[in-house]
């Protein structure tokens, strides 16, 4: 720890950090733009400037870090202006499009101008034209309200690993695009939409389908069906000004209803049938000799990472599709049939917290196992938002209400897919079950829980369920989130398979999103680690309120299979709720 002042005001903060971090600690605001915490600084905007007491040198906070003893002035009249002519030279190459602008509202830069009081810019504008990339089916680039602050950049290539973003010539001609100057469609995009949740203008957003979705509503010929994610229950009310973490499902179910949603589902149910799938896929894996370790497949961008970075590995790969496709293809298949509705009458929408779900639902043909497209369309949690406000809906005065039967019942285990490491942990619960004969004394696994990039753990099982009573199974997995950190975790698997070896793990869950899905591209604005502790946190609770914790425990998953499916991994699930891979081009021109 080092001892450092504030304008005076002595605080204790631990050594290393930078000033602007240590502001934070301590309640000192400095004003920063480029600056985040998910990401290393790199001083690109100069806002955070501040000064050190005895030097007559401006410093940036973002990348200067604290040394013993020093006063910082972070607020005095040259720091003001100082500040504000940065401002003011970003709005002078910034277009004046905020009424039709994504970010209108929630745009850092529109902030910080009104809390500067900008009322005029005293440079030229230089306003640089150039043309919005809309090739991509989940996320659209506008380079003209680029600001070169690097978020997107650093993003890309550092937490994910993907390297589809880059800065492209020199001066005042520099400007962010895809690698190579393709279009984003063409590029090694795996459309996870953390560069859009990290920009914090209109550079980079989701693409809307709002309107389309409103159009929907319209038809009075087409029965419109909705269901919800897992981690949209506990960030919705941020829009609205609930604390993070703030479980709101009850209030979502009547919203869908009031915005004229025939039926209201929950993907829930689906993450259960996800278990069941999985854990069976993984215990007839184990006991015949099948490829291990098996990897999870929930996550879209994860799946197009895969298949472009690491083909090789598709054996491993779960054929189960996500529990969004699944509840897709139940709703217009199984309900179909009990609704009396032909496929062709329904339209399907999801909500869901990631941006990669628009393009999952066009990924392959097994995403129209009913005949037609079994998801029709898939907005963010922001595009939900939106719509609830547009409607006029008084969301946080809401009642509760429930979902609709039979696609609304799930357990806690299907709760908890949102946030890193529960779908491990909802499928271990199961697995355990499946193997020992008996559920898990303890439901929570705690070591499938927490941030760190990879966690690595054991569970040894007895095998009384598999007919060899008094003895154990030692389970190895690995739960690893962020693309950046997947790639030590591949390798070590590939290191084995090449060397002759046993697989260091036996199952192994992949998150593209730092945090799992509760902090999707398609979340509430302002994910930092303490927004999403926040998240998982309401998701656990309410795993732990619910009644029944285990997927193998839902009632409807089991009439699903008495009634429907036959049994996990039969012909007729393998059908509606198992899909294939395929290795594509990181370029596609």
């Amino acid at each position: 720890m080092v001892t450092i002042q504030f304008n005076g005001k002595t605080s204790v903060v631990p050594e290393g950090i930078s000033v602007l971090k240590a502001g934070t600690m301590t309640g000192t605001k400095i004003p920063s733009l480029c600056a985040h915490p998910d990401l290393k600084a790199w001083g690109a905007c100069g806002i955070c400037v501040v000064k050190i007491e005895g030097s007559p040198k401006m410093v940036r906070a973002c990348t200067t870090t604290v040394v013993e003893g020093q006063n910082y002035l972070t607020h005095d009249p040259d720091l003001v202006e100082t500040r504000r002519t940065v401002l003011e030279m970003i709005l002078s190459n910034h277009p004046n499009e905020c009424l039709t602008c994504a970010r209108n509202g929630c745009c850092e830069l529109q902030t910080l101008s009104a809390e500067f009081g900008i009322r005029d810019v005293p440079f030229d504008t230089d306003v640089k034209l150039l043309a919005s990339d809309l090739s991509n089916p989940s996320v659209q680039l506008h380079p003209s309200k680029c600001i070169a602050c690097g978020r997107c950049v650093i993003v890309c290539q550092d937490l994910q690993d993907v390297w589809a973003l880059e800065f492209l010539g020199r001066g005042d001609q520099t400007r962010m695009a895809p690698a190579g100057d393709v279009t984003l469609a063409e590029s090694p995009c795996i459309k996870c939409g953390q560069c859009a949740a990290h920009c914090p203008v209109g550079a980079i957003t989701e693409v809307d389908e709002t309107r389309k979705v409103w159009n929907y509503l319209r038809q009075n010929d087409k029965h419109v069906v909705v269901q919800i994610a897992p981690a949209v229950r506990v960030a919705l009310g941020e829009e609205f000004g609930l604390e993070p973490g703030t479980i709101v499902t009850g209030k979502i179910y009547a919203a869908l209803r009031r915005l004229g949603f025939a039926k209201v589902f929950d993907t829930n149910l689906s993450a259960d049938l996800t278990v069941m799938e999985e854990a069976s896929e993984f215990l007839q894996r184990l006991t015949t000799g099948g490829t291990l370790p098996l990897i999870t497949s929930c996550c879209p961008s994860w799946v197009d990472y895969l298949e472009k970075y690491y083909a090789e590995m598709i054996p491993h790969f779960s054929t189960a599709k996500s529990p969004m496709m699944m509840m897709g293809s139940l709703i217009k298949t199984f309900y179909a049939e009990k609704s009396g509705f032909g496929a062709k009458d329904i339209l399907s929408v999801a909500i869901m917290p990631c941006t990669a779900k628009k393009y999952e639902i066009q990924r392959s043909h097994d995403m129209s196992s009913s005949g037609m497209p079994d998801v029709d369309c898939s907005l963010t949690t922001r595009e939900l938002a939106r719509m609830i406000k547009q409607a006029g809906i008084d969301f946080k005065n809401l009642p509760e209400e429930l979902a609709d039967n039979p696609l609304g019942d799930y357990t806690g285990a299907g709760t908890i897919f949102g946030a890193t490491g529960g779908v491990m942990e909802a499928a271990l619960r199961t697995a355990y079950f499946l193997v020992s004969g008996k559920n898990l004394g303890k439901f929570e696994i705690e070591a499938a829980r927490g941030m760190e990039g990879v966690k690595v753990a054991k569970v040894k099982i007895p095998t009384d369920g598999l007919g060899a009573p008094g003895k154990e199974l030692e389970l190895r997995f690995a739960v690893a989130h962020g693309m950046a950190n997947v790639r030590d975790v591949m390798n070590q698997v590939k290191a084995a398979e090449n060397a002759g070896e046993e697989p260091p793990y036996h199952f192994i869950e992949v998150m593209a999103c730092r945090g799992g899905c509760i902090s999707g591209g398609g979340q509430p604005y302002g994910s930092t680690d303490e927004v999403r502790a926040k998240r998982i946190a309401g998701m656990y609770k309410d795993d732990a309120s619910n009644a029944l914790r285990c997927s193998h425990e839902n009632p409807s998953v089991q009439a699903l299979y008495r009634d429907y499916l036959g049994q996990p991994l039969s012909a007729k699930s393998h059908q509606l709720l198992h899909t294939h891979y395929q290795p594509r081009p990181l370029y596609v021109r």
